[in-house]
């Protein structure tokens, strides 16, 4: 095991993300989102995604030279072609625009086509709530997940996340998945061979499943029943059906490096506070002290910052295997 500062880690992976065939703006957008996945103790799609990013910029499945292309053709909406490139430095680019459209009209929403998988969803809400913003973000994903009552991977994880910002503090941020677990952490459970937890999972025939194995082959349980897929539904919708990108059936898998670019969505809506009811901070403050003033009780997000404040102090651990092995895919390019 290796202990990495979190300069380390953005380096490293800025350095393999340039050999494998992303530009230096692309490279530092995405290494960025790693170090801050890191950072926050989730390092599966940090360092440990990092070698999907690789094979894909070396089959062309995203386009590490590709630069977005932002357009707003009314008040409030902020339109992004990704270009097939990486999500990350459309956002980036298009954030500035977003944030004054906000503040200009009270809410403005930006829609990105043509896209990537974005990584940690909380982060580009989180920066926006830095900016004084109150964010929703919504981003679809390959089919792993079959609608309710179905057999057959239709929606993504699909996931969503919120952020809203705190007076002299850190932002107050919600991600979640709308699946019962990430496509992710259900490889990782195959790979370790360790059985799944109840209603995880389902085979290709629609049955309930403990297998990993079982699982990859059949889909990932929608988070609470049918009301998950409700919501897994909505993001479809709103990352996809809104933006014009392609919905999760019809994009080609992260987990494989051949295929066509995935061509996903994302809908990132921005509120200005003062638009709407005065007090926004102070109001905020004391709902966030009625939860925490009670025994046991925390808000969102509070374990990833403090993850987040030990990783600056102290670096981060990373697997000798996992370092070796983005070593020798970026000597193969």
């Amino acid at each position: 095991m290796a202990r990495l500062t979190l300069t380390d880690v953005e380096i490293f992976a800025k350095e393999a993300l340039i050999a494998c065939g992303a530009s230096e703006t692309a490279a530092a957008s995405v290494a960025r989102s790693i170090r801050r996945a890191q950072a926050d103790g989730i390092g599966s799609v940090g360092l440990g995604y990092l070698g999907i990013y690789l094979g894909h910029l070396k089959s062309a499945k995203v386009d590490g030279y590709a630069f977005p292309l932002v357009t707003s053709a009314r008040a409030g909406a902020v339109l992004v072609d990704a270009q097939h490139g990486f999500a990350h430095p459309a956002f980036d680019l298009a954030r500035p625009s977003l944030a004054a459209a906000a503040r200009e009209v009270g809410c403005a929403t930006l829609a990105i086509r043509r896209s990537y998988s974005i990584g940690v969803l909380g982060h580009p809400v989180e920066d926006l709530a830095e900016d004084g913003l109150i964010a929703l973000a919504f981003s679809n994903s390959p089919p792993n997940v079959a609608p309710w009552g179905g057999r057959k991977p239709l929606f993504g994880t699909n996931p969503l996340a919120f952020a809203c910002p705190r007076p002299g503090q850190s932002p107050l941020v919600i991600d979640l998945a709308t699946s019962q677990v990430t496509k992710v952490a259900l490889t990782a459970a195959a790979r370790a061979g360790d059985p799944l937890p109840d209603h995880w999972a389902l085979d290709s025939d629609g049955r309930p499943t403990k297998d990993p194995a079982a699982a990859l082959t059949g889909s990932i349980a929608p988070m609470g029943g049918a009301k998950g897929a409700a919501l897994s539904l909505l993001v479809e919708i709103l990352a996809a059906g809104l933006t014009g990108a392609n919905f999760s059936k019809d994009a080609s898998a992260y987990a494989k490096p051949d295929g066509p670019p995935p061509g996903v969505g994302q809908c990132i809506i921005a509120f200005a506070p003062e638009a709407f009811a005065p007090g926004f901070g102070d109001r905020i403050e004391d709902l966030a002290l009625a939860i925490t003033a009670q025994s046991g009780a925390r808000l969102p997000g509070d374990r990833r910052l403090q993850a987040r404040r030990q990783a600056e102090i102290a670096g981060v651990d990373v697997d000798d295997a996992l370092i070796a092995e983005i070593r020798t895919i970026q000597a193969t390019s």
